[in-house]
């Protein structure tokens, strides 16, 4: 996975930069993930591993579309004890049809009492139009994003979504969008061998829980001390049976906000929702973070203020996102993935957004060299007052007239409003 803390992809250098006509690589580089090796602890692995499953009612499988809007308008809900099995599953677009379980509503008229004088029936009004599901807003289900978190006080088994944050159900994680745990070895050098509880796991005693945020807000917690060798740990801690927070002194709000100085959004004009992942970092790394933007709809993307967010080894970061193709859903799309699929951490593209010596620097770069995939539609940063141009169509990465297959392109903005236009 390339880094997910450089601003502007192979444009600049990073956020501390001052200048944004440098052509280097990412200063900030991480390990690149892979699929997970064999651990004796059944538990754990090192890095997050793709989750596949098949959907199974009354023993009969059924298709994820069908559990998708089965759950939306309420007729299917998932067992307590969450049995899956294993499988491997092809790309199935978004289906608007409802499933076979779907029952529409009834309505039911009384018959009139009989008197002495003759009654007409009464009509049977007619039936009420059958409601179209409409697709899930990610974060919709989060309040109090500008509540203090009671610290100390809620159960390591709840989910703080009444404090703001999202729940990520598709991580398997109880909502968290990653779960580390520090090893015995950690010291006053660094957290060691920590471990990243996979799918099924929880909040546990001693683990860094992390979690999303609404668009245009990001988490604001995470430990002063970091992984020994340069890992990010982030969220907050399970201690003695209770959410802590890790960083008081950022916030004592489980969210932020990024800069104040511009906004950021993207516009998605496609007849397809087009799932936007932010990496969660700092955290176990994986794009788990969700923006689902719908036909139509135009959404914050968050804008780090490198002076106000969190520090890689004294180095200033920024946000990154990956783009995937029109139509999948962020289920599939803001996960761990596979290169069978060009989604996940194999989606073709990456917004690099952050704010950093009195500008923003907004990029659009190749997801290089995780995947030589490419999008079918155009992506572009529009607004008054930017400096440079950016775009990308037909595979080609645009700069005014120079384009490129394999090199992003930046643009910055001091002030304003600036757009990532899908199209």
């Amino acid at each position: 996975m390339k880094s997910s803390i450089a601003v502007l992809g192979a444009a600049i250098a990073a956020v501390s930069a001052a200048q944004p006509a440098h052509r280097h690589g990412h200063q900030h580089l991480h390990k690149e993930k892979r699929a997970p090796a064999a651990n004796p602890v059944a538990d754990y692995v090192t890095v997050p591993g793709p989750t596949e499953v098949v959907y199974v009612l009354n023993g009969m499988p059924i298709s994820e579309s069908e559990v998708q809007q089965g759950i939306k308008n309420g007729t299917l809900i998932f067992a307590k004890d969450g049995a899956l099995s294993s499988a491997p599953k092809g790309y199935v677009p978004s289906s608007t049809q409802p499933p076979s379980s779907y029952v529409a509503p009834t309505t039911s008229v009384s018959k009139p009492v009989d008197t002495p004088q003759p009654t007409k029936e009464a009509p049977k009004p007619a039936p009420p139009p059958a409601n179209k599901p409409s697709p899930p807003s990610y974060g919709s289900g989060a309040t109090g994003v500008d509540a203090d978190f009671p610290d100390g006080e809620l159960s390591c088994d709840t989910f703080p979504s009444q404090y703001g944050a999202v729940a990520v159900e598709w991580t398997g994680l109880g909502g968290w969008t990653g779960v580390q745990c520090p090893g015995s070895g950690s010291g006053s050098s660094g957290m060691d061998n920590i471990k990243t509880v996979t799918s099924g796991g929880r909040c546990e005693e001693d683990s860094y829980c992390s979690y999303a945020c609404p668009p245009g807000y990001q988490k604001s917690q995470w430990p002063t001390m970091q992984g020994a060798t340069g890992q990010s740990v982030g969220g907050i801690q399970c201690k003695n049976g209770k959410l802590q927070l890790t960083n008081p002194g950022m916030s004592k709000k489980l969210c932020m906000k990024g800069t104040d100085k511009v906004q950021v959004l993207v516009k998605n004009t496609l007849s397809k929702n087009v799932a936007v992942c932010r990496t969660d970092y700092p955290g176990t790394e994986s794009e788990t973070v969700p923006v689902d933007t719908q036909p139509g709809q135009t959404s914050n993307l968050t804008c780090p203020d490198a002076d106000n967010y969190y520090k890689w080894q004294g180095g200033s970061t920024s946000a990154q996102y990956y783009v995937n193709p029109a139509g999948v859903s962020v289920e599939d799309a803001c996960q761990w993935g596979t290169s069978a699929n060009p989604w996940g951490n194999f989606a073709p593209m990456n917004l690099g957004v952050g704010y950093s010596n009195g500008a923003a620097w907004l990029s659009i770069f190749q997801n290089a060299p995780t995947t030589d995939a490419k999008l079918d539609f155009c992506v572009e940063i529009v607004g008054d007052g930017i400096s440079g141009s950016c775009k990308y169509a037909n595979g080609q990465y645009c700069s005014g007239s120079s384009c490129s297959s394999t090199t992003g392109c930046t643009v910055s903005l001091s002030s304003g409003t600036a757009t990532f236009v899908f199209s």
